[in-house]
């Protein structure tokens, strides 16, 4: 029993999908964002130290601002940036500060201050700790300063917590696991419709060439889109039907060689083998030799045609194609059915233009087309009759026409005369030498010269096949 391996591969997949892109979230993209937050908030700290420390703070220095103004203006920057804000001197003694600075025990002196120590420790314009042990948590620190009359009078201090960083960080990553688990809900949609467009149909295509391996050729795929798979399977149930009719034809072909050959040797062994017992008198062996001998020419046409349609069966039809007078080919295998024809007191016309047609084309070949057709003609045609040959030319294509006077052949079997094996009831009663290969032998070779042949027949009138054949240039 065939495992749905195809189907657990998709699932796999699937998981590994989702476990790799988790893994790779968490592993990545926590460190970049966090340090990407880090960094810009830093950044728009420093930016808004340098521009409030300019523009606000020397004010107290030039005695435009009070202390409480300064403190105000400190809580405003609090609020804004939710940092503390201190305004300290150049020797680190504290001016003023946020009120919600105080509240976290400002320092009155900041011992050990050093305005360059972000630079000397490398951490570039801020600071990372709990600044010296005046915070229980870790805060980003940065200073500016703050210059008045060319010289530096004190600096800006802005200590915004990490934990503000921390709440804003988990709200993207909380935003990055949404919309990755929306994304791998929606893939997983896109699984579901692989399953049922692509998996099952693909399932019912494999159970298919299952049935037609074990040789079931009427099991028929269903055919719901028309897309490739869709396309695929309409193939397939082609290549089925194709496949039921070649071997129905097989098997057709094999009852009908079985039968052609059987009844021939059946008659040889039977007539040799009263002959060899005494059975049959020696006044009356040669009639029965002549019986033998037309089973054995029988048997010898049957095996001749049979040949031939295996070399255009095989594909080794080779055609050697030169230019030739057409009638000059017709004319000799004309002549060849003259015993025949006075037999029955047949006469066959030939009417050519006044001028030769050449065609381009496997002379010998044609030959046998030519004689097929005219066979046909007379075993069909009753005494004292008329066969008409006829050329004709048009346009790149010469025409030949022959055309009879007998039975004419049934409507129903005209869509068939062109199988192998086929005979009509009719013929069937009236020759008993015909092997039923000829028309399709005459089609095969037509066909080979990329040509066409048609027959138009009215029973009790008379039939005529009309077969094209590519003009020679004679003009070289």
């Amino acid at each position: 029993m065939m495992k749905n391996t195809l189907y657990l591969k998709f699932i796999i997949l699937y998981v590994i999908f989702g476990f790799l892109s988790v893994f790779t979230i968490s592993l990545f993209s926590g460190e970049i964002i966090y340090n990407s937050l880090e960094e810009s908030t830093a950044d728009a700290l420093y930016t808004q130290a340098n521009l409030f420390s300019t523009k606000y703070l020397p004010k107290y220095f030039s005695q435009e601002a009070t202390l409480a103004d300064t403190t105000l203006q400190l809580d405003g920057l609090n609020s804004h940036l939710h940092a503390f804000a201190w305004f300290i001197d150049r020797d680190g003694n504290m001016i003023a500060s946020s009120q919600f600075s105080s509240a976290n025990h400002a320092p009155s002196h900041i011992k050990d201050f050093n305005p360059l120590e972000s630079t000397e420790n490398n951490h570039g314009p801020y600071l990372f700790g709990d600044y010296h042990g005046y915070f229980e948590e870790n805060v980003i620190t940065v200073v500016a300063p703050v210059t008045s009359t060319f010289s530096t009078r004190g600096y800006l201090l802005l200590h915004k917590p990490v934990s503000d960083i921390t709440k804003q960080y988990n709200s993207i990553v909380r935003s990055i696991y949404l919309m990755f688990s929306l994304i791998y809900l929606f893939s997983f949609l896109i699984f579901l419709g692989i399953h049922f467009l692509i998996y099952l149909p693909l399932r019912k295509i494999t159970e298919a060439a299952k049935q037609y391996a074990l040789g079931n050729l009427d099991y028929e795929i269903p055919v719901y889109a028309e897309d490739e798979i869709g396309y695929l399977s309409a193939s397939l149930n082609y290549m089925s039907s194709h496949l039921k009719d070649m071997e129905d034809y097989q098997k057709k072909f094999i009852g009908n060689v079985s039968h052609d050959f059987r009844s021939p040797l059946t008659s040889i062994k039977g007539y040799i083998e009263a002959i060899s017992d005494g059975t049959i008198p020696p006044q009356l062996q040669e009639k029965y030799l002549k019986i033998i001998l037309f089973e054995t020419e029988r048997l010898t046409e049957l095996t001749h045609d049979l040949l031939t349609l295996n070399e255009f069966d095989t594909k080794e039809l080779l055609l050697n194609k030169t230019i030739f007078n057409l009638h000059e080919v017709i004319k000799p295998t004309a002549a060849s059915f003259e015993g025949r024809c006075t037999t029955k007191h047949i006469t066959i016309e030939l009417r050519f233009p006044s001028k030769p047609l050449f065609a381009f084309a496997d002379r010998s070949k044609i030959q046998q087309v030519l004689y097929n057709l005219l066979d046909n003609a007379i075993k069909f045609s009753p005494e004292d009759s008329l066969i008409t040959i006829e050329t004709s030319e048009r346009g790149n294509h010469l025409f030949v026409s022959v055309k009879d006077h007998g039975v004419g052949i049934p409507k129903n079997s005209l869509g068939k005369i062109w199988e192998r094996f086929y005979k009509t009831d009719f013929s069937r009663g009236k020759d008993k030498k015909g092997t039923g290969l000829g028309l399709a032998i005459v089609k095969e070779i037509i066909q080979a010269h990329r040509e066409n042949i048609n027959v138009v027949s009215t029973e009790g009138v008379g039939t005529e096949f009309i077969f094209s054949l590519p003009k020679g240039n004679t003009d070289t």
